[in-house]
């Protein structure tokens, strides 16, 4: 079982209300949905970063061949 930490925070009051339904429609706690909600922004925001090297080798690609690329893409 995890340690849980307690914060404050404030949210607009047609999203809390959308979140507090979502809950209880589904038979859960509040906190489990909001758990739930971070838990995957977070997820997303780690994977659609791209890699550093990724990046390095895009930049060199389009530094070299950029003439070429705009030509492929007419």
């Amino acid at each position: 079982m995890s340690i849980k930490q307690k914060f404050a925070t404030q949210v607009d009051p047609a999203l809390l209300a959308k979140t507090r339904a979502i809950a209880e429609s589904e038979g859960r706690q509040l906190q489990s949905v909001i758990e739930e909600a971070l838990a995957d922004l977070v997820e997303k925001r780690l994977r659609t970063k791209p890699r550093a090297n990724v990046m390095a080798h895009y930049e060199a690609s389009v530094a070299q061949f950029g003439p070429l690329y705009e030509r492929l893409a007419q």
